[in-house]
């Protein structure tokens, strides 16, 4: 990768991008969105990695209904599969944006000749998070754009606890004590355990936010005040 590049990494949550089925409202609006942010500046370019969505969800329940002894490591490959056929569907709605197949492997040898690298589930023992991370060192991007349909990190389940608190900055050693250190296959935390390890060993920043506010996303583009955490060494 030339060093006038200018590269930023976005982790979509599948919960954007499928949480049911593909969002074609969402889609529709981030591609020509993400086109213009592109055009201001011709070093700019994108990876992007997403998640399984409503598709690994359903898929891994019907597992668990199903075959309820079934190891972890099988409950992994349903969730890669489902974040490589998010992956797809991204890679022909950017069309010449992403002429290179979907990353699959961020730590093989692959080619990035477009604006934007579309990047999938890899194996078992993670989720797409940590691909974020190996692909934010690989190309030397310092932060991480992690977009869902949360807007902030809390410091406990909002779902769960009404009391929960939604928190502006975190170190690493603050989340890790918050979202554990071990992985299960479709953990519903806002970054990954395994990820968070490497991150913070990385020294990476990453910014969580809502994926779907586009005005937002832009402010946190521009270096501007916006609504979201950090999460930062």
């Amino acid at each position: 990768m030339s060093a006038q590049n200018d590269v930023t990494v976005f982790d979509f949550g599948g919960s954007i991008v499928a949480p049911d089925g593909p969002d074609t409202k969402f889609l529709g609006q981030f591609i020509p969105f993400l086109q213009e942010w592109l055009d201001a500046n011709e070093n700019r370019k994108a990876i992007m990695v997403v998640g399984g969505g409503g598709a690994a969800r359903a898929y891994q329940g019907a597992v668990r209904e199903l075959a309820p002894q079934t190891a972890p490591e099988s409950l992994d490959w349903v969730g890669v599969m489902a974040t490589r056929l998010n992956a797809e569907l991204m890679r022909a709605l950017l069309g010449p944006l992403c002429p290179d197949p979907v990353v699959t492997n961020p730590s093989a040898p692959f080619e990035f000749t477009g604006r934007v690298l579309m990047a999938a589930g890899w194996k078992p023992g993670f989720s797409t998070d940590y691909d974020a991370v190996v692909l934010a060192e690989r190309f030397g991007a310092d932060k991480i754009l992690m977009l869902s349909n949360i807007a902030k990190v809390y410091d406990s389940d909002p779902r769960t606890n009404p009391e929960a608190k939604p928190l502006d900055h975190l170190t690493w050693e603050e989340y890790k004590s918050m979202a554990g250190e071990e992985w299960k296959p479709g953990a519903n935390v806002p970054f990954d355990p395994v990820a968070t390890a490497r991150a913070a060993q990385a020294k990476l920043t990453v910014v969580a936010a809502a994926g779907q506010n586009l005005e937002n996303l832009q402010s946190i583009l521009d270096g501007k005040d916006f609504v979201g955490t950090i999460i930062a060494p």
